[in-house]
């Protein structure tokens, strides 16, 4: 038996966050720590060490600006919009002036003061609820590295100019390698590291490269010149694949060609059932950049438009003239689609540079959101004055976060009146009618949903907490993250309730949270009665194409069956039973 016949093949299992196939040699990097060494420096060695750590900065300011000018022109000034954020850490006062402060009060080289003030922001971002935010982290950690270096004199990574064809295998690949790597003969990327809202997903989707993340330990057990196959659909990285599998990916490459051929003519098309419900299909952003991504995609609207990042690395708040302008250009991009607009869920584990706050011992479900907002009342009207305004577009709505009952929401739409009156006064044009939501995220507010409804105009679900909170799971604690179940029975009576109240009151229900955009529970929210489903743009396409070869009558005796279920995997899996009958090949 040849040496090639006595392998045998082996699965790593991911998560698939790029699309596609890719076979090849892999070439492995391992983190190399870029170790920090600390020594004492006397009170005359000050100045010289500030100007060679303004030197550091200036120089990397430099390279992310070539960089991301190489990527703008490459494939696009969204795309290259994720360096936006590395600029901001180099040029973030608080961050400069803690540095500054603490290499005079340690006296030690400024490296590792640099490394450690940066760390600290970096572990305080990585322990954050939000996948979008706890990804900055990795934006901190890169710059880092990249100052660490050019204090060091070191050169850059040498894999980078690697001018074979391979699969890259690494520890965490940076935005920074993303750019600079020769990607002529990059064929897919795996990373021990990652999620979905992680920049290698981001980058390599724009990039058109298949991409696996969240491989755990892979780079420990592979080695530099081996035969692999990754696949970006469902996240495995196969080691020595056998003839079977060589040909079962080629049957599926073939099909998923047809798929995604399929898909792109949908952007026109309606999202609408078999037996005519239309349901509302639109698109959550992070960013102002984000947008135009919507309408490609065929998203009617804006469904989910998170503000944080106006708060993210800067020493002063937003104004509500700086903000009017940002929400007045999206609210015209998107006309004449809806436009939804969640204020501030700032607080506890949210808190920018500049405004102080106490360590919380749990910030998730402590001071922040509306909480937040409603005690911090000249931040709160300053937004939502800036919301008002940008609604004479004619498109906007407000929707509250982390809403727990009537009283809160109560004081909420008081501010909001008094707002409306002071433009009224004011002769500021807006739209009288604009509608206002709350975010039902927490139990008790799923549970007195019914006299919520008569206060506001729409519901938006937002599972992500509302799961973890009825059940008592962080997502993030890898520890029991396994038992985070969005088919649990207590979370779809808590869902049943919600939808219910809205529609007895005369409102719409909307889902913006990971839920929506999982096409596996696509039957069971459309048969629970949500008018609306927000997901990430690059998905609408998908679900748009589930929900058109679904019928609602259908979805409806469904969740008829899965209320009669006892555990979450088995309404997990009459879910996935109807979907795959209806569309498999848009499954992993």
């Amino acid at each position: 038996m040849s040496d090639d016949n006595a392998r045998q093949e082996t699965r790593f299992q991911g998560i698939g966050v790029s699309p596609g196939i890719a076979r090849g040699k892999i070439l492995v990097v391992r983190d190399d720590g870029d170790e920090v060494a600390r020594h004492r420096i006397q009170s005359g060695d000050i100045p010289n060490e500030i100007a060679r750590f303004e030197t550091a900065l200036i120089q990397t300011r430099a390279q992310i600006l070539e960089m991301q000018e190489r990527i703008a022109e490459s494939i696009g000034a969204k795309d290259a919009g994720i360096f936006d954020a590395h600029l901001l850490v180099v040029e973030d006062r608080t961050l400069i002036d803690e540095v500054l402060r603490k290499l005079v009060a340690d006296l030690c080289n400024v490296e590792f003061v640099f490394h450690e003030v940066a760390k600290h922001y970096a572990e305080t971002l990585s322990q954050i609820d939000d996948p979008y935010l706890r990804e900055r982290a990795l934006d901190i950690q890169d710059v880092t590295r990249r100052v660490i270096r050019n204090l060091q004199g070191k050169a850059p990574k040498s894999f980078l100019a690697m001018a074979e064809r391979h699969i890259l295998v690494a520890h965490n690949i940076t935005p920074s390698d993303t750019a600079t790597m020769n990607r002529e003969f990059v064929l897919g990327l795996a990373t021990d590291l990652g999620s979905r809202t992680s920049h290698t997903a981001i980058m390599s989707r724009s990039l058109g490269i298949p991409a696996v993340v969240g491989l755990h330990d892979a780079t420990d057990k592979l080695e530099t010149g081996q035969d692999v196959l990754l696949d970006g659909y469902s996240g495995l990285l196969i080691l020595d694949p056998t003839p079977d599998t060589l040909w079962h990916y080629g049957e599926l490459e073939h099909k998923k060609g047809q798929v995604a051929q399929e898909l792109s003519g949908l952007r026109e098309t309606k999202s609408t059932t078999r037996d005519g419900r239309h349901i509302v299909l639109s698109a959550n952003i992070e960013l102002p950049a984000d947008v135009e991504a919507a309408p490609r995609n065929g998203a009617e609207g804006i469904g989910l438009y998170r503000t944080e990042f106006l708060y993210l690395n800067r020493t002063t708040l937003p104004g509500e003239e700086e903000q009017y302008a940002t929400y007045r250009q999206v609210a015209e991009q998107v006309h004449p689609h809806p436009l939804i607009i969640r204020t501030f869920d700032l607080g506890g584990d949210k808190l920018a540079g500049s405004m102080d706050s106490n360590d919380e011992l749990n910030p998730f479900m402590g001071h922040r959101a509306i909480r937040f907002s409603l005690e911090n009342v000249d931040i709160f009207k300053a937004q939502l004055r800036a919301i008002i305004r940008a609604s004479a577009v004619g498109n906007v709505k407000i929707m509250f976060p982390m809403i727990s009952g009537l009283e809160e929401l109560g004081r909420a739409l008081a501010v909001f009146e008094e707002c409306k009156s002071e433009l009224a006064n004011e002769g500021q044009p807006f739209d009288p009618g604009t509608e206002v939501g709350a975010m039902i995220e927490i139990p008790s507010a799923a549970m007195c949903a019914d006299r919520l409804a008569r206060e506001i105009d729409f519901f938006s679900i937002g599972t992500n907490d509302l799961i973890q909170y009825a059940i008592a799971v962080d997502r993030v604690n890898e520890r029991v993250a396994h038992l985070y179940e969005p088919t649990h029975p207590a979370v779809l009576r808590l869902l049943k309730m919600v939808a219910d109240a809205a529609h007895t009151h005369g409102i719409w229900v909307g889902v913006c949270g990971e839920m929506a955009g999982d096409l596996a529970l696509t039957p069971l929210l459309l048969g629970l009665g949500m008018d609306e489903l927000s997901v990430g743009a690059s998905l609408v396409p998908r679900v748009k194409r589930a929900v058109q070869t679904l019928t609602y009558s259908e979805c409806q005796e469904l969740v008829q069956q899965a209320l009669e279920l006892d555990t979450p995997s088995a309404i997990l899996a009459r879910c996935t039973e109807m979907a795959q009958a209806c569309y498999a090949e848009l499954l992993g």
